[in-house]
């Protein structure tokens, strides 16, 4: 089976607001598909906010992206937002590489 990655990069004006809305997942990420989550965010600027979606298949990670986009249109506390789905390839450890 497939893994695709949506990747999403935007800034907000206050990460933990941003954080509380995240929280109460607007977007049901269960029922969009999302298998897990990871949210970061930079070390030198704590309001611009990184998320890695994973889905199994890559038309929810393209359904995902259209909700994403919609809600990006109708907020304030979002700017800069962008998207982009990626098919994972490979996971490994350093210790690894090259075996």
């Amino acid at each position: 089976m497939t893994t695709h990655i949506l990747r999403i990069t935007h800034t907000v004006p206050d990460f933990d607001e941003w954080k509380r809305m995240f929280d109460s997942d607007p977007l049901d990420r269960e029922g969009s598909g999302v298998r897990t989550f990871r949210v970061e965010r930079a070390v030198d600027d704590p309001n611009l906010v990184f998320g890695d979606l994973e889905f199994d298949s890559c038309e929810d990670a393209e359904r995902m992206l259209v909700k994403l986009r919609a809600l990006w249109e109708r907020t304030d506390m979002i700017s800069d937002a962008s998207g982009r789905i990626a098919e994972l390839v490979e996971v490994g450890t350093p210790s690894h590489v090259g075996v």
